[in-house]
């Protein structure tokens, strides 16, 4: 059904030249974008693409307009994800002392992890392919989390002994632990063991 509406909707469009989106037409789309990131995270690989476009108030084939196949619709909100993770490290990092920007900005992590085990088998198929998603994303996330824990690590608020990539392979594991529904509540409790061990001892050196 997914595919034969979508390759119908792609038919029509086939003859005309690309145009910047209307007002609109750019509306529907960020809307789409942003209700499908919270189906995955809530359905996973059973989320529903009708269910998408009704929840974000449009028609079936309006989505297919904008993403022609699940797969391109999985790209474009992991990518959204991404940068809206990486972009809120120094949107923190204004506003908050410096471990309680790398707290909260961890517990952020956990809504992203949550997107991404519902964007996972896809995530895979795009994998096999050509697309430059991974490339293009690849090390941002470790980057940002990086500049938040040596601004701590720099004002004394967490251990001086404290490396990145440990604290990012710490909550790595949150993404393995079996998904049920008390999920995200466990992971965020996990954060704040992991920011208490963090914290312990600081400022001593």
């Amino acid at each position: 059904m997914e595919k034969k509406l979508a390759e119908a909707v792609i038919a029509e469009d086939t003859a005309a030249e690309p145009k910047p989106l209307r007002a609109d037409a750019q509306r529907n789309r960020d809307r789409l974008v942003e209700v499908a990131a919270s189906v995955f995270a809530e359905r996973g690989i059973d989320a529903s693409l009708e269910e998408i476009a009704r929840r974000a108030g449009v028609g079936i084939g309006t989505l297919y307009r904008h993403f022609p196949t699940r797969e391109h619709l999985v790209e474009v909100v992991y990518r959204r994800e991404v940068e809206a993770l990486c972009a809120a490290a120094a949107e923190l990092a204004q506003k908050h002392p410096s471990d309680v920007a790398l707290e909260v900005w961890m517990r952020r992590f956990v809504d992203y992890i949550a997107t991404k085990r519902g964007l996972a088998t896809s995530l895979r198929i795009l994998l096999t392919t050509n697309s430059t998603l991974f490339s293009d994303t690849s090390g941002r996330v470790s980057q940002a989390l990086r500049q938040l824990v040596e601004a701590a690590v720099a004002d004394g608020t967490i251990r001086d002994d404290v490396d990145a990539s440990d604290v990012l392979h710490a909550l790595g594991g949150i993404y393995s632990a079996p998904d049920t529904p008390e999920w995200r509540d466990r992971s965020r409790r996990l954060v704040k063991l992991l920011m208490d061990g963090l914290r312990f001892g600081a400022g001593k050196g």
